[in-house]
């Protein structure tokens, strides 16, 4: 006899797809606390639930004192002199299909007051700039933002079971893009200032999302100020996701039109809860601050379950 779980996972594509659209995501207005329904959200975000779906909860972050510090004025006094890991596009894409090519960006380090220079139209350099580094960069290159700031986030990580494996600082121009993909991380996503721009698709929608085997390469910054395209030629052909969903190349790939996207932003103050496995693009408003905590995935019956629809998405031949 199959448990909840168990049969949630074996409805068919359409099934699921039906049920995780009924509501799309929940959106709560308080973090979770005695007086703000505390076991009904801990249950919403618990891994153990049959279809975690993302959910938005707004004055998520009003403890914060980063939510009122952050300015620029104020990184610049505390951090700019501190260099930290940008990537460099030419178009702000990063991680993403050019041709027969998977193209990483250019990385270079700056100090921070150059990135906000440029930012605020003071300064100039070639590209677009990304402070995206996602190896907790907060912890190793902006230490000293760490007192403005949680550790991590107590009711999550109560729900979830853990501590987050990484805690990520990002920072960019409107034109910074994050192409579509999927991690196997949950991710609480909090931002601090600005707007973040989401396009979601749940892990079932995985046969109609294409992915094609790609040499792997990076952008190289000349010192003409131009970029190239050089091969990563230690590394082996990468699997990665060619459709840009703004834009879908139906023409192509006609299995997209049957994928329904999610579209939600996340404002200053809120903070985005995206289950691991969902596929996401973001955007987001220039100069936007962002925190985001990577709790790792439990790999459990969902997991081999998107394993199988993978697997069998691959056999039948959908991409």
């Amino acid at each position: 006899m199959l448990d909840v779980p168990s049969f949630m996972w074996f409805l068919t594509v359409k099934q699921r797809r039906q049920i995780c659209f009924q509501e799309d995501f929940f959106v709560h207005a308080h973090p979770p606390g005695p007086e703000n329904g505390e076991t009904r959200l801990l249950q919403c975000l618990h891994l153990t639930a049959c279809l975690p779906r993302p959910c938005i909860i707004r004055n998520a972050l009003q403890h914060w004192p980063a939510l009122q510090k952050w300015s620029f004025p104020y990184l610049r006094a505390t951090v700019g002199s501190t260099e930290v890991s940008v990537a460099v596009t030419p178009d702000g894409y990063a991680d993403v299909v050019r041709g027969d090519r998977f193209v990483m960006p250019a990385e270079r380090h700056l100090p921070l007051s150059h990135v906000l220079d440029v930012l605020e139209g003071q300064a100039q350099h070639p590209g677009v700039l990304y402070v995206q580094k996602q190896c907790s960069n907060l912890a190793t290159e902006l230490s000293q933002l760490l007192s403005d700031l949680e550790p991590h986030v107590p009711w999550a990580s109560e729900a979830l079971g853990k501590i987050p494996d990484a805690v990520n600082f990002w920072l960019g121009e409107a034109a910074a893009v994050t192409s579509l993909h999927k991690d196997h991380y949950e991710n609480l996503y909090c931002v601090v200032s600005g707007e973040k721009h989401f396009l979601l698709h749940p892990p079932s929608d995985r046969p109609f999302i294409p992915y094609e085997m790609y040499t792997p390469a990076s952008y190289q910054l000349t010192e003409e100020g131009t970029f190239k395209v050089v091969d990563e030629e230690a590394m082996e052909k990468v699997p990665w996701i060619p459709l840009d969903p703004l834009a879908p190349d139906l023409a192509r790939y006609p299995s997209y039109s049957q994928a329904q996207a999610l579209r939600c932003t996340v404002q200053a103050g809120e903070l985005l809860y995206l289950p691991a496995l969902w596929f996401h693009h973001v955007q987001q408003s220039h100069g936007c601050i962002a925190v985001n905590f990577w709790y790792d995935m439990e790999y459990d019956l969902k997991y081999s379950y998107f394993q199988l629809l993978d697997s069998l998405t691959k056999a039948a031949g959908l991409n």
